[in-house]
């Protein structure tokens, strides 16, 4: 995967993210000296889990061939010092037997973007 930011042509900050072709814009919003022209990367951080926890439920379910329709989840974050916290909301729509439920929250709790969230990260940089 490659992922290519930088300085976007519209706003203040607002940086253009290329990820393998696909753009997303990024901004800061008017509080934080942005023009609010798209989400944060706290946000961006945030939707990651969402989308990672939705697509893991969906493709675990379809795997068993049990009739989960859709997996909604809600993110909120709240930082205190040194500790950025993440609140997952879960609503799984179809008709799943209560074991069925608990497998899938067992499962939320291991894809791969809360694995990556909840283990050890390290960042190299350097200036190039």
């Amino acid at each position: 995967m490659n992922i290519f930011v930088h300085k976007a042509a519209v706003g203040r900050i607002a940086q253009s993210v290329e990820i393998d072709g696909h753009m997303i814009l990024a901004d800061g919003s008017l509080a934080e000296n942005g023009d609010d022209l798209g989400p944060n990367p706290h946000a961006l951080l945030d939707a990651a889990l969402g989308a990672c926890t939705a697509l893991t439920l969906k493709l675990y379910a379809e795997r068993k061939g049990w009739p989960l329709e859709n997996a909604d989840v809600t993110i909120r974050h709240e930082e205190t010092p040194g500790v950025y916290n993440l609140h997952r909301e879960i609503t799984l729509r179809g008709d799943l037997s209560d074991e069925q439920r608990e497998r899938l929250l067992e499962i939320a709790n291991k894809c791969p973007i809360h694995r990556v969230l909840s283990g050890e990260i390290n960042i190299d940089s350097k200036l190039v």
